[in-house]
């Protein structure tokens, strides 16, 4: 009997451009070039070398790299389905997220309205400006943190809000 898996990875992809910037960042060849030829290649074209060979590249694909620093492209339509960009949440939230994780606090407990500190009460359910609960914005935003939980996420860029 088969089984389904998700396989559940964090990676760093770039979406290829075919800039100059890129293909020395990442050390894309031409194919013709680096000797590479595949048959399966109708014209010559862009190539991103890998332990497996040199791999086409075309603009638009995505150009994932992995913890030991290595490169690979992935289709820009595979790509749209396998992967989701990580939340982004706010410091006090993330911070929140892993104190609870260190102190082995559950995810539901997390979320209980009596343990939650008050910015990340605040901004889970209340609409910025007016101060009133929001169940729609509530229901999001513990969907938004238990994704994050589960799955890891990007601490919000900080703006500066200094008039001087």
């Amino acid at each position: 009997m088969i089984k389904i898996y998700r396989k559940t990875v964090t990676i760093k992809a770039e979406q290829f451009d075919g800039s100059q910037k890129m293909i020395k960042k990442y050390g894309i060849e031409d194919s013709a070039e680096s000797g590479y030829n595949d048959s399966d290649w109708e014209d010559e074209g862009l190539c991103i070398p890998t332990k497996e060979g040199c791999l086409r590249i075309n603009n638009g694909d995505w150009v994932a790299t992995g913890i030991e620093g290595e490169h690979w492209p992935i289709a820009d339509d595979v790509f749209r389905k396998t992967y989701a960009e990580l939340p982004v949440i706010p410091k006090a939230v993330a911070d929140w997220i892993e104190e609870c994780k260190d102190k082995s606090i559950s995810i539901g407990d997390m979320l209980c309205s009596e343990r939650r500190p008050e910015k990340m009460r605040d901004w889970m359910a209340l609409t910025p400006g007016t101060y009133q609960f929001d169940y729609a914005r509530y229901q999001k935003h513990q969907e938004l943190i238990a994704r994050a939980w589960l799955d890891g996420y990007q601490v919000e860029a900080q703006h500066d809000t200094r008039t001087d």
